[in-house]
């Protein structure tokens, strides 16, 4: 970017205020260039959801602890993200603001891919004992998962920042960009979804089958593989193709970013000593929405596998198969949740306000893992068993209809899961106005009531279910609690929005 004139340039107001004159808008190709960057991260979001947590608890790791895995999401998530967003606001390389940060974030997921996909590999190779606890291998994956999650989160924010960088000051073509982004999540859910759902990926690259590795761990490393080469080709062509200018701040940005690298969180206590009822609401209602979340995104496969299917992991291929049935059931999810998310706008108009559409989905969300029991009941009293030739009783898949129920429930969620994508973030930006916050300050507010509950969850949750049996049901009965607190509260106090403000909730919770 070049430096523009110093007396059109005014001094920053905030760190989220950087840059007041815009760049010059650019060809649409480019922003969908950028936005499809989207499909290459949830491919790999979408398999650590469904594929992750069987994962750990095959090369050792105890449900009640494979949840303090997790923790990497949130946490980086709250760290990194602004982090990064902040230092990309300020990048002078030769290369552009974004695209270092990009392709940094790109190259960290290989390594991480490295890691993970070979985790029982190299822990074998070095004194692991396979079938048991594998300290050597969870130790990799761990290192792997966090590095992971680190890179993901450095990849996000530059790319929707980029967007806007070459959306000029064309709102119209912002919404656009960010549309096309929230498009290609969906279609990297989907691929990853689908991929996860698929058992014999491993046969189109063989080699990923080891004495250590065997049928899923070799599926979850060939996942992996077309993971990272969906992101590397996207980002290759976005970086490539699409130019960045150089970007001269002005001396007085310079002074004042002098002894100030960390200036985010000070920005973010200041706004939180500061902000409006109505806020405060919001990160309340927020707060309880991804307590009851979380629990269910972490465990849904395992729950398909273990109590939907009654398989165990590590014996035989039916935990297997309910993970890989659960992965189908998240696909189904993703689809419904795309669908949903462009008709959030006129579902507020139809019901009389967007706090009656959120507060009504999150009673569906109650209502959805209350079900989760029922459908468990209903595998456990008519689950069958054949006795195999060594006199082994072992279970048989249930029957299509409890699949379908299960089914059911991961599309049902699909809805709330749109409005909690898209409402929440939506809310702020209308709330936060008065204060005159940024929309990056207020989301990095707004941010604290989603990555501190997942902590809370990550911790908890695993000992809370081994509490109760080592079942993944407590923690979906404590999300159905929060769900229906959630959606009273948003019912009851959460401000109405005028007729007018509706536009903008749609059009906030595309970015």
């Amino acid at each position: 970017m070049e430096a523009p004139m110093k007396n059109d340039k005014q001094p920053p107001t905030s760190p989220f205020d950087l840059q007041q004159n815009y760049p010059s808008e650019r060809p649409m190709w480019q922003i969908v260039m950028v936005a499809a960057i989207a499909a290459g991260v949830q491919f790999g979001w979408a398999l650590q959801l469904s594929l992750l947590t069987p994962y750990v608890q095959l090369i050792g790791v105890p449900h009640a602890w494979s949840s303090f895995i997790w923790l990497c999401g949130p946490i980086s998530g709250l760290v990194v993200q602004p982090v990064v967003g902040y230092y990309s606001d300020r990048c002078t390389s030769r290369f552009g603001r974004r695209r270092p940060f990009i392709a940094a974030g790109a190259f960290l997921v290989g390594i991480a891919v490295f890691f993970i996909g070979y985790a029982a590999d190299i822990g074998v190779s070095t004194g692991d004992v396979k079938g048991t606890h594998m300290p050597r291998a969870v130790a990799i994956f761990v290192v792997g998962f966090w590095i992971l999650d680190v890179a993901n989160n450095t990849l996000q924010g530059p790319c929707r920042a980029f967007i806007a960088d070459l959306s000029g000051s064309n709102s119209s073509k912002i919404r656009s960009g960010n549309a096309l982004y929230a498009f290609f999540m969906g279609v990297g859910n989907v691929l990853g979804y689908a991929a996860g759902s698929y058992s014999h990926l491993y046969k189109f690259v063989p080699f990923t089958k080891t004495d250590a590795c065997e049928d899923y761990c070799a599926n979850l490393k060939t996942c992996f593989f077309i993971s990272i080469a969906l992101l590397t080709s996207v980002t290759l062509l976005a970086v490539l193709l699409v130019s960045e200018d150089r970007y001269i701040p002005d001396e007085d940005d310079e002074s004042k970013s002098t002894g100030k690298s960390m200036v985010f969180f000070s920005e973010m206590f200041r706004a939180l000593k500061g902000l409006s009822k109505p806020m405060w609401i919001l990160l309340m209602v927020t707060c309880l929405n991804w307590i009851a979340w979380f629990p269910f995104l972490l465990y849904d496969t395992d729950w398909m596998g273990k109590e939907v299917y009654g398989g165990e992991v590590n014996k035989g291929k039916l935990y297997d198969r309910g993970v890989r049935t659960g992965a189908i059931g998240l696909m189904i999810n993703s689809v419904v949740s795309g669908l949903v998310s462009l008709g959030i706008e006129y579902m507020a108009r139809a019901f009389g306000g967007v706090k009656r559409v959120w507060g009504g989905l999150n009673f569906v969300l109650a209502i959805g893992l209350g079900m989760t029991f029922l459908v468990t009941k209903l595998a456990e009293s008519s689950r069958q068993y054949t006795t195999l030739p060594d006199g082994t009783t072992t279970p048989l898949p249930p029957s299509h209809g409890v699949v379908a129920g299960a089914l059911t429930i991961f599309g049902v969620l699909g809805a709330p899961l749109a409005v909690t994508f898209s409402v929440p973030c939506a809310l702020a930006s209308i709330f936060s106005n008065d204060s005159g916050a940024g929309q990056g300050l207020s989301l990095g507010v707004l941010n604290l009531a989603i990555v501190i509950p997942q902590m809370v969850v990550s911790v908890l949750s695993g000992p809370w279910d081994q509490l109760f049996g080592g079942g993944n049901l407590p923690a979906f009965g404590v999300g159905a609690v929060a769900a229906a607190i959630s959606g009273i509260f948003a019912f009851t106090m959460l401000p109405s929005l005028a007729a007018d403000e509706l536009s903008k909730v749609s059009v906030a919770g595309m970015h």
